[in-house]
């Protein structure tokens, strides 16, 4: 259903209050304090559509509606203090304190303490007997701060809630962040790794000359392929990386050649580990190493959160990519509660690549599907 605007919204409630105001001043259920006897139900009805007028810029201009329903108010004390009067004024006080700055939250702050406690003096002053004085000292303070008091408190759970908005999404940039650095480190050292093979194969090549043209053009094939490998790699290092980097001192050259140290190390820890399906010969780096980081994080997760738990790791290839599949038991309750990086770092890897990653309970399981793409590198 589509939400009114605020003209709109603003309209329908300034009716309803006027609706049952009136009805209130028939059935003579509207008196808070006595006043004179002789007060025609037209200039009750009068100042209460005068109140509810400046209900009409509750939301657009919540400051100058509660100067409106506070001039009715004050007329309306003379004739006798009214409920639906003082209804309107209660809404107006709360949305101007509510939806107004903070200077002039504290402004109407100030006016309404001085104006209750004002009241409440000359109640007592006037009034013959101090319980009457507190009572309708009491009566003035609910009316007149309770509906600010509620607007303060409402506007700083707002501000907590915004605030822990901006950290949390500081938390989540502070995570892609450093996984990207990460990925453009070990894309790095791979480049380096390619160019450095093509700088031995070419002086290779330039000395032998034209004593062996079949090893020459051996060579130049091999530099071709490492070229072309170090441009796609290249680029992928672009896309990844959207900052400048920090000092990274630990090399990083992790592959899956070395799976079965990490699964090895998983078990050592207390993980069952159930691997099955096979990979390619031959990967992309860049897959390479985004699906052993992956795998690598799924499995640290798994001992954090489960440990001593059954992880199934299951390769699934097909014509233009490779699946992996972790499922490891769910424990809802687990006394360690992670920040949730893990799992942004793992969706960073698959994204760069091309891929897609969806983690999530299943049934009594926790799943992690990492879909990455094989075919169509340079």
């Amino acid at each position: 259903m589509r939400r009114l605007p605020a003209p709109a919204r603003d309209a329908i409630i300034a009716t309803a209050c006027f609706g049952v105001g009136a009805l209130l001043y028939r059935f003579d259920l509207y008196e808070l304090w006595a006043g004179p006897s002789d007060v025609p139900l037209g200039w009750r009805l009068l100042v209460l559509c005068i109140a509810c007028v400046g209900q009409l810029f509750r939301t657009r201009a919540p400051l100058v509606g509660a100067f409106i329903a506070l001039s009715a108010a004050s007329v309306d004390v003379a004739l006798g203090l009214s409920a639906p009067v003082i209804i309107v004024l209660m809404d107006l006080l709360h949305m101007a304190t509510l939806r107004g700055s903070k200077r002039t939250g504290q402004l109407i702050i100030g006016l309404v303490v001085t104006t209750a406690v004002g009241i409440a003096v000359g109640i007592a002053l006037t009034v013959e007997g101090w319980r009457t004085a507190v009572g309708s000292g009491l009566q003035i303070f609910s009316v007149l701060v309770m509906p600010v008091w509620w607007a303060v408190n409402l506007r700083q759970m707002r501000s907590n809630t915004e605030q822990l908005a901006r950290i949390a999404e500081l938390d989540r940039r502070a995570a892609v962040t450093a996984e990207r650095a990460r990925m453009a480190r070990d894309l790095h050292d791979v480049i380096a790794g390619h160019l450095s093979a093509i700088a031995i194969q070419s002086e290779a090549a330039l000395s032998m000359g034209e004593r062996d043209p079949k090893t020459v053009r051996k060579v130049l094939r091999s530099v071709r392929a490492n070229s072309i490998q170090s441009l796609s790699e290249m680029r992928m290092m672009i896309d990844v990386l959207r900052a400048d980097d920090e000092a990274l001192d630990e090399p990083a050259s992790a592959r899956l050649s070395e799976l079965a140290t990490l699964v090895e190390s998983a078990q050592a820890a207390g993980l069952r580990v159930v691997m099955s399906g096979e990979l390619p010969d031959e990967l992309p780096i860049a897959v390479d190493l985004a699906a052993y980081r992956i795998l690598q994080e799924s499995l640290t997760n798994a001992m954090k959160h489960a440990p001593g738990a059954k992880v199934d790791i299951v390769w699934m290839t097909e014509a233009r990519g490779i699946t992996l599949l972790v499922d490891s038991e769910w424990r809802g309750r687990s006394a360690k509660r992670g920040t949730g990086s893990g799992l942004v770092g793992m969706s960073e890897r698959a994204q760069a690549v091309g891929g897609t990653l969806d983690a999530g309970r299943v049934d009594d399981r926790w799943r992690v599907r990492a879909e990455l793409p094989t075919a169509g590198e340079a």
